[in-house]
């Protein structure tokens, strides 16, 4: 079984990392996400579980407000061409279900097959919003933080500048 947000907790303790989890109704959209939040500081995050034509996985967290093109983002990341992965598939990595895809669910990747790619204007916040593991709560972490936590689920992130119109990785 995956870990769960109580698990996900733990780990942060274990790893010495405070958060600030706020709970709410479902959320399934960037959309209602912003109708909800309120004045929640920080950058608001999204994430896409992605497959490439290689059968490479890829995790790209950005900024909520920042457009991805699929059609060219496989030129800023060395990756094949880019579609949304299956929710199966999803499961079975990350352990989490469409509409909670989290930088968080890293914890479940334990044979690190993600390919993590972060949004570089996102790393300029000092604190960033996810969902932990459900898409029933936001939770903040502050961005040195969240690093630390990719490292220690054994991934190391690309950093790209996803802004339209960049073709080169950072």
């Amino acid at each position: 079984m995956p870990a769960d947000e109580q698990q996900l907790f733990e780990f942060f303790l274990e790893l010495d990392i405070q958060t600030t989890t706020h709970r709410h109704a479902a959320l399934h959209t960037v959309e209602q996400s912003q109708e909800l939040r309120g004045d929640l500081p920080g950058g608001h995050c999204k994430s896409l579980f992605l497959k490439d034509k290689k059968a490479q996985l890829w995790l790209i967290v950005a900024l909520e407000d920042r457009e991805v093109n699929l059609k060219t983002l496989h030129k800023q990341i060395g990756s094949g061409r880019l579609s949304f992965g299956k929710a199966e598939l999803m499961w079975d990595i990350l352990g989490v279900r469409p509409g909670s895809v989290t930088p968080f669910s890293l914890i479940n990747d334990k044979d690190q097959q993600m390919n993590v790619v972060l949004d570089q204007g996102m790393l300029e916040f000092d604190l960033l919003n996810y969902h932990p593991l459900h898409n029933e709560a936001t939770t903040a972490i502050s961005t040195v933080d969240l690093l630390r936590f990719i490292d220690a689920t054994g991934h190391t992130p690309q950093r790209v500048d996803l802004v339209p119109g960049v073709e080169q990785a950072q």
